[in-house]
């Protein structure tokens, strides 16, 4: 896996396909990799190319220690699209990743053709700020769940009933999450969401064309919260897509693919 140097870090990257570029940023604590498995296999059989990274933090890309600031990420993200030379390209993010993605467009608009933001959201309500607070107060005290505890938990907040009540289906899901393990992978990304605050006054900078995507069962950017990021950004549209949470691009991806390529070629 080749690396590129930005920012005073490395960061692991995937490139594929031919065309217009279009960068891929993943969410908290996932390898970039996650991505591989049906975004951008559709984005290239689109005519796009695509690139899909490990943000910092997340193993092979360099892992600073103790907390990150949503500035890191944008400044890695920026680093990442210069030496490249992909700008200006399309973004994709999700969760984490379309905060960095709205907060890329808004600060270097020059390198962002435009950007789908899924998950997103522009500040906490009181029960996602419940949420993080919960989680904070955990790895604060050095507590470490049992993976087979923390594999349910994490299937329960990422995934929708239609996907929690289909033997089939599930049953993966949680192999997949005890054998992952869980842990301090990246714990230096939950401070970014923490201090969030409210961007919605400050996204209303956004000039690059954008869409938001929801997902009707997310539990950590539920749909209300991604509509308020579409409401701020002038001319963002929004789709909300049924059946799935918060990991809707693996429960729902044929939707999610349709969504992003339909929106990319127009710009």
């Amino acid at each position: 896996m080749p690396f590129v140097s930005t920012n005073g870090i490395r960061l692991s990257y995937q490139r594929s396909g031919s065309g217009v570029p279009v960068l891929l940023i993943m969410g908290s604590s996932a390898s970039g990799r996650v991505w591989t498995l049906h975004q951008t296999p559709a984005l290239n059989r689109a005519g796009y190319e695509t690139v899909a990274f490990d943000n910092r933090g997340v193993p092979p890309s360099d892992a600073p220690g103790g907390d990150y600031a949503l500035a890191d990420l944008v400044a890695d993200t920026r680093g990442l699209i210069e030496r490249l030379e992909l700008g200006p390209c399309h973004l994709v993010g999700t969760s984490l990743g379309s905060l960095v993605a709205q907060e890329l467009a808004l600060a270097a608009p020059e390198l962002v053709r435009s950007a789908v933001l899924i998950a997103s959201r522009a500040r906490s309500d009181t029960f996602r700020r419940a949420q993080l607070a919960a989680d904070k107060a955990l790895r604060e005290r050095g507590v470490r769940l049992p993976a087979d505890y923390e594999a349910v938990k994490t299937v329960a907040e990422m995934f929708s009933p239609a996907t929690l009540n289909d033997d089939a289906a599930v049953g993966p899901m949680l192999e997949l999450f005890e054998l992952a393990g869980g842990g301090n992978t990246a714990a230096g990304q939950a401070a970014v969401v923490e201090r969030l605050g409210d961007r919605r006054e400050a996204l209303g900078g956004i000039t690059v064309p954008c869409r938001a995507i929801a997902f009707a069962d997310d539990l950590i950017s539920p749909p209300h919260l991604v509509a308020e990021v579409a409401d701020a950004i002038p001319g963002c549209d929004f789709v909300e897509i049924p059946d799935c949470g918060h990991l809707g691009y693996l429960e729902r991806p044929y939707e999610v693919n349709a969504a992003v390529i339909e929106f990319f070629d127009k710009y």
